[in-house]
């Protein structure tokens, strides 16, 4: 048992301390901002009574996906790029949306 507390403190303490540098604290705030995309969505949802999604949580997918985006390539993680890069997509394409509908009706 001694033996494996021992061996899971060395792993912490190397993927925490040994490992942490500037890319680590660029993947913290790319997840933050991530996170906050959920933050804004369940506030906004729970204002409203019922399920919301709010610009700002396209500005947060996007803000987050990008660091993230640019962390997974740093750290040359094949599923990691893929994944980012193929939500980035789907962010983009419904800012596209808010801005092309928010145009219309305006006009």
């Amino acid at each position: 048992m001694t033996d494996t507390v021992e061996m899971l403190t060395n792993y912490f303490y190397d993927v925490f301390v040994t490992n942490f540098d500037g890319w680590v604290v660029l993947g913290f705030v790319a997840q933050g901002l991530f996170t906050m995309r959920f933050v804004v969505q369940w506030i906004a949802s729970e204002r409203a009574r019922k399920s919301v999604i709010p610009v700002a949580f396209w500005f947060f997918s996007i803000g987050g996906g990008t660091l993230l985006l640019v962390y997974a390539l740093y750290r040359r993680d094949p599923v990691f790029i893929a994944g980012q890069a193929l939500g980035l997509i789907v962010y983009f394409r419904n800012v596209y949306f808010i801005i092309l509908n928010g145009r219309q009706s305006s006009t």
